[in-house]
């Protein structure tokens, strides 16, 4: 199979970028760096775990599952069907933890998936603490792999829960940092192909997309800190939602846009009294 060969499989399924695509399948399959394919002319790769991962992503299988493994915020992840795909619009809510967390903070990563935010966070804030929530047992064992790939193991505490309902935790958190589901039930069916083989439940925010939310904000903001701030992701259509249901539990919101504009985060801080 020709590297020319791939991309037009890749181009006739509806790929956007089949050329990066195609590289990055070679390189994991093939052991070809990106950099050394102008060098390779019309070499025919001849490997059937290239083969069989070439055809499944032509029937939009997704690519990080397929690689097994995907960059986000500097950091590598190992992923799988039971977690979502770590996303680039994901890492302004990272950037704004790094930011605001205090000295020496501890904080809960709610619905943690693949640990991608918790553990970023405390790759880049090495005085930091953090307890992962999830109710998955296959994502919270791959989250507990993703610490210890990136080296912050003794600072990640992976914990069983089901986020809707009350926690129980023995500390006071100096935020809550979550990108739980939000997309509306209703728009599920229209999503792209590759989306939909993610897990649902990571996806599904109930008929308004704001389930989780409004469970957060009634049942787990006792265990902020009194200077404590919860850090949201959300929808591009959801800030002013968000604004609403932050202010009928005494929070201030600011919605901070993510790099093409959008609505991505909202930002909670205690109400001055």
């Amino acid at each position: 199979m020709r590297f020319e060969e791939i991309c037009e499989k890749l181009k006739k399924a509806g790929i956007d970028a089949p050329k990066h695509e195609a590289a990055l399948l070679l390189e994991k399959f093939c052991g070809v760096s990106p950099s050394a394919l102008p060098l390779i002319g019309d070499r025919d790769f001849s490997d059937e775990k290239l083969s069989a991962a070439v055809s499944r992503r032509a029937e939009r299988y997704p690519l990080q599952y397929i690689l097994g493994e995907w960059n986000f915020y500097g950091e590598k992840y190992l992923v799988d069907e039971s977690c979502l795909i770590p996303r680039s619009d994901t890492e302004i809510l990272v950037e704004t933890a790094i930011n605001k967390l205090p000295k020496n903070a501890v904080f809960a990563d709610l619905c943690t998936g693949s640990g991608c935010i918790a553990i970023s966070i405390l790759a880049h804030r090495k005085d930091c603490r953090a307890f992962a929530f999830e109710i998955s047992q296959k994502a919270l064992g791959l989250a507990k792999k993703n610490s210890e790939l990136n080296g912050v193991a003794e600072r990640f505490f992976p914990m069983e829960a089901d986020v809707l309902n009350p926690i129980i935790a023995n500390t006071a958190f100096d935020a809550i940092i979550s990108n739980p589901p939000y997309i509306r039930t209703g728009v599920l069916p229209s999503l792209s192909e590759e989306v939909k083989k993610e897990p649902i439940i990571a996806l599904d925010g109930g008929e308004d997309g704001l389930i989780f939310y409004r469970a957060i904000l009634q049942k787990h903001t006792s265990l902020l800190k009194k200077d404590g701030f919860i850090a949201f992701e959300i929808g591009y259509d959801q800030g002013e939602e968000l604004k609403g249901l932050a202010t009928q539990h005494g929070f201030e919101c600011e919605i901070i846009k993510d790099y093409g504009g959008n609505d991505r985060v909202a930002l909670l801080t205690k109400s001055i009294q």
